[in-house]
Parts: structure tokens; C-alpha cells; sequence
């Protein structure tokens, strides 16, 4: 049979590339990823609220995506499939964490403080102590104080820039639902940053350089890839 034509990235449609993943290609599954990291990042972050468990939820995420290729039947984008498997996922890490919580013994004060707390090292992380200026440490703090239904439609809407379509289809709402929550979470948003969020929230959660190949590659050695 004879070998694959590599396309440009941007000349691949979805189904070219879940072909070409499915078929075991590391360079269609290295794109893939590396094209909705920062996507289901920002999705999968908006549920658990946390970098590290964020960074786990969406390597299982991709490997559970990867797993089942076949099922993948362009209904919708891949886009949209990888955004409701990562988002299943941050769910149930979440429902997880919540049962972890109730069974575990209350900590008496004593206690409590003599566990160390991790700092984390300003210099492990290079993208996002780039990204750490006043105003998007106030933005994402802002973001994870929203309640989870306003929360997710925020990210969705305002920091990815979906549609209300495309928001609705995500989160499987009423598109009247995604405005009133997005109207609500806006408010919300306002009343701790006023007018200050509008054009920098692009950067706001970032997960490229480093980090993006960090997962990247973790992901084809857990798949078993070539290099």
C-alpha cells in the first residue's frame, strides 16, 4: 500500500488526521494535540480549577480521544468531540475529588499545621511566569471564583471566543441558557475587574511552549509511538 502524502497542517481536515492518528502516525497525533491544547486546557481547567490536575485530566483525556478514534464520525468537529471527552473527564475528576473530600477525617489545627505546603518554584514554569503580570493573575482569579455553570460558558465564550452555537452545542445548553449564564458570569466578572479584562484575556491560562510539548510528548510515549 503506499505511503500517506503528508499535508500541510493547515490543508488536513479532521478526518485526514484521525486516519492517519488512528493509524499509529505520531506527526497527525502531535498535531492534533498541539492544535487543542489550549482549548481543552482552558476547558478542562475551568472544571478542577487547579494547573496540575488540569495537566493529568487532559493527558487522560487525549489517551482515552486516542483510544477510541473509530468512534470519531465528523457528526461534529474534532474540535468539539476532544472538547466533550476532555470536559467528561475534568467532571470526573471532579465528582472524584468531591468523594475524597467527604470520606476524608477532619485535620484538628494541630495537625493542620504541621503538613507542609508545596511552593511552587517561580522558574519551573517559563510561559506562565511570562504571563503572571497583575491584571491576568486578577483575570483568572476572577474566572475561578465564578460558580461551575457560569464558569464554563465564560471560558468558552469570552477566553476561547466559541460562538453561542458552538457554546451551546459544547456544554449541551439552550442557547438562551449560555446568554443568560454568560450575561450573569459577565456581571460577576465586572464587579471584581470593571472594565479592565477585554483584550489581554487571550493570554489568560497559558499552556503552549514547554508545557504544551511536556504533554505532547507524554501522551505519544504513553501511546507508544515513534519519535
Amino acid at each position: 500500500m503506499p505511503a500517506l502524502q503528508t499535508l500541510p497542517a493547515a490543508a488536513e481536515d479532521d478526518a485526514s488526521l484521525v486516519r492517519r492518528a488512528a493509524a499509529g502516525d505520531a506527526a497527525a497525533v502531535r498535531t492534533i494535540i498541539r492544535t487543542h491544547n489550549q482549548r481543552l486546557y482552558r476547558l478542562v481547567r475551568a472544571v478542577v480549577r487547579s494547573n496540575a490536575d488540569a495537566e493529568d485530566v487532559l493527558q487522560e483525556a487525549y489517551l482515552s480521544a486516542f483510544a477510541r478514534l473509530d468512534t470519531f464520525q465528523g457528526e461534529a468537529s474534532l474540535s468539539t468531540w476532544l472538547s466533550r471527552i476532555a470536559l467528561n473527564a475534568a467532571l470526573m475528576r471532579l465528582r472524584a475529588q468531591k468523594r475524597v473530600k467527604r470520606a476524608a477525617p477532619t485535620l484538628t489545627a494541630a495537625e493542620a499545621e504541621i503538613i507542609p505546603f508545596p511552593l511552587s518554584s517561580p522558574t519551573a514554569d517559563p510561559e506562565r511566569a511570562m504571563a503572571q503580570r497583575q491584571l491576568l493573575h486578577l483575570v483568572e482569579e476572577a474566572t475561578d471564583a465564578l460558580p461551575e455553570t457560569f464558569r464554563l460558558v465564560f471560558v468558552a465564550r469570552v477566553i476561547e471566543g466559541l460562538s453561542v452555537e458552538e457554546t451551546a452545542c459544547l456544554l449541551d445548553l439552550p442557547a438562551a441558557t449560555v446568554k443568560t449564564r454568560l450575561h450573569r458570569a459577565r456581571k460577576l466578572i465586572r464587579s471584581r475587574l470593571e472594565a479592565q479584562i477585554g483584550p489581554v484575556l487571550i493570554d489568560a491560562f497559558p499552556f503552549a511552549g514547554a508545557r504544551c510539548e511536556r504533554l505532547t510528548e507524554a501522551v505519544i510515549a504513553r501511546l507508544g509511538l515513534e519519535k
